[in-house]
């Protein structure tokens, strides 16, 4: 009974907490929705200014379902699926296990730039080592697929992505905070917005490379490459795995820019197999 009223609790807390931001009760500097949709706006604005492939359409394919997988991903499932992580931490707690359990860098000394850059960075090469998974284990490629589902680049492919996802890369954000003692979550809403402006100009339709910085920061460049239909054959998992950070693709050797053109074929072999559904999508990845 205890942990129905948790989730029962954390469930209705979530969705008010979502209503509160769009309604502009929390601040607009920590504001997830409106943060989003400001990011969103400047991006695609850039895009019809300075389009990389001036023949891509204004409202490419499947634009408006990208744009929905963004507030549904972050806000919707958040909501559906937080009563159930607030179950599990509960569980956790009694068990002994807790945020402290696993410290091996405490960062309560450090001054928050500092907390924020090395929470980023481990961060990074966390969900690094994850999107490598999603792609060499075919269980998990089955719902990534459905990200590489992209015929054209744009900001709101970022956030195009199986449900599943979400609880994939949980624990490994969850091991983050746990390994780095003495930081404080309160402030990952500054981590969260970078995260949002770099992925989003990742999938833009923006010729962009930051000159010597490309081996430091994901880019369009480099990451158009990553959803190419046609693979290198010695990296038939795919390539630039990167997500905020390219820097790890240059130490793994998984980097593959060849060119520049934006010219490139994308998708993958089957692709025409993932339905156009946003319903049956949900359910894409169960089923081999």
């Amino acid at each position: 009974m205890d942990y129905l009223l948790i989730f029962v609790d954390t469930l209705t807390g979530t969705a008010a907490w979502v209503w509160r931001n769009i309604i502009f009760e929390v601040p607009i500097v920590e504001n997830y929705f409106w943060g989003l949709t400001i990011i969103s706006l400047a991006v695609w604005s850039a895009e019809i200014l300075f389009p990389w492939r001036s023949d891509q359409k204004l409202m490419r394919h499947n634009f408006w379902q990208d744009a929905w997988y963004m507030y549904f991903n972050f806000f919707i499932f958040s909501i559906m699926i937080s009563g159930i992580y607030q179950v599990l931490s509960h569980m956790f707690n009694r068990l002994g296990i807790e945020t402290d359990s696993l410290t091996i860098i405490d960062l309560s000394s450090l001054p928050l730039i500092l907390q924020l850059l090395v929470f980023f960075i481990l961060l990074d090469l966390l969900q690094w080592c994850t999107h490598v998974c999603l792609h060499r284990f075919q269980i998990l490629w089955r719902f990534h697929q459905l990200h590489h589902d992209t015929k054209q680049m744009g900001f709101a492919a970022h956030l195009r992505y199986h449900w599943m996802e979400n609880i994939l890369y949980k624990p490994m954000k969850t091991l983050g905070v746990m390994v780095l003692g003495g930081f404080e979550p309160e402030h990952a809403y500054i981590i969260h917005f970078a995260s949002i402006v770099i992925g989003h100009l990742n999938h833009a339709n923006l010729r962009l490379s930051y000159g010597p910085f490309k081996y430091i920061f994901n880019n369009p460049v480099m990451h158009l490459y990553h959803h190419a239909y046609h693979l290198p054959q010695q990296h038939h998992h795919g390539i630039n795995f990167g997500i905020s950070l390219s820097i790890w693709d240059y130490i793994f050797k998984t980097a593959y820019i060849p060119e520049s053109s934006g010219r490139v074929v994308l998708g993958f072999n089957g692709d025409d197999n993932i339905p156009t559904s946003f319903w049956r999508q949900l359910f894409w990845g169960f089923k081999k």
